[in-house]
C-alpha cells in the first residue's frame, strides 16, 4: 500500500480514483487545486503524487516546479493534454512518468508500483550488481556484461548505462541526462548525448531502429527495456 496524493481538479475523476486504488491498497488524499495540492504534498508527506496539469488556480507545470524545489517526492503526471512539447516539459520539470487521459485505475495502479520501485532502488545499495535481460552491470566493479561477455565501455558510456538501466521501463530525457551524467547543463542543441548513445548502442549489439536495450521515444530522450531477449541471427 502506498499514500497517494491525487491533485485533480475533476470532482467525477477524484471520486473514481479514491474508490478504485483503494480497493488496490493505496491512500489517497485529495486536493482540487494546485496550491492546495502543494500544500498537502508538504504537510501530509505522501509517497507519490498523481498531478493533473489543468488546474483551476495554477498551471500544474508551475506546481511540478514549485514542488520540486522543496520535495524529490515521485510525480506522475496525469493530464488530457496529450502534445509532445507538453510532455517533453513536465518530463523536465521533474516528473517521473505522465499518463494521457482517459486512463484506467488499473494502469494508474501499474505506474504507482513501477515508479515506487524505482525511488525505492534509488534508494537501496548502488554497489549491488544490476541484472536486466542478459545485461550485469557491477558498479563496484565498475564493469559491465553482456550475455556473459564482458563489454569494453568508456568511463562515460559505463556512467550512461547504469543511470539509463537503474531507470528502466522509464523515459529519461536528454536534459535530464546531460545534467546527471555529465554534470553539465543543457543547452538544447548538444549532441553529446546522442553520440554516446550511438556508440553504447554499438557495443550493446543493436541500432536505433532495432533496439535491445535502449529505445528512442522520439522528441523526448531514451528508455531502457528491462527483460529484452537477444536478436535472433
Amino acid at each position: 500500500m502506498a499514500r497517494i496524493l491525487l491533485v485533480e481538479d475533476d470532482a467525477e475523476i477524484r471520486r473514481a480514483l479514491i474508490h478504485a486504488l483503494g480497493d488496490l491498497g493505496h491512500s489517497v488524499t485529495t486536493a482540487g487545486e494546485g496550491l492546495r495540492g502543494l500544500q498537502l504534498a508538504l504537510e501530509s508527506e505522501p509517497e507519490l503524487v498523481v498531478l493533473d496539469l489543468g488546474l483551476p488556480d495554477v498551471d500544474g507545470r508551475d506546481v511540478l516546479r514549485m514542488l520540486r524545489t522543496v520535495s524529490q517526492v515521485p510525480v506522475i503526471v496525469a493530464t488530457a493534454r496529450d502534445q509532445e512539447s507538453t510532455i517533453v516539459e513536465a518530463l523536465n520539470r521533474g516528473a517521473d512518468d505522465y499518463l494521457s487521459k482517459p486512463f484506467g485505475a488499473a494502469q494508474l495502479d501499474a505506474r504507482i508500483r513501477a515508479v515506487l520501485r524505482r525511488s525505492a532502488g534509488g534508494r537501496g545499495d548502488a554497489s549491488q550488481p544490476l541484472v536486466l535481460g542478459g545485461l550485469r552491470i557491477d558498479p563496484a566493479a565498475r564493469e559491465a556484461q553482456l550475455d556473459g561477455a564482458t563489454l569494453e565501455l568508456t568511463a562515460r558510456e559505463f556512467d550512461l548505462l547504469s543511470y539509463l538501466a537503474t531507470r528502466a521501463g522509464t523515459v529519461v530525457t536528454k536534459r535530464e541526462l546531460i545534467n546527471e551524467v555529465w554534470r553539465q547543463p543543457y543547452s538544447g542543441t548538444d549532441k553529446t548525448v546522442d553520440v554516446h548513445l550511438s556508440w553504447l548502442r554499438r557495443k550493446l549489439g543493436e541500432n536505433a531502429r532495432e533496439p535491445r536495450f535502449l529505445h528512442t521515444v522520439r522528441g523526448i530522450g531514451v528508455k531502457f527495456a528491462a527483460g529484452a531477449q537477444p536478436p535472433t541471427r
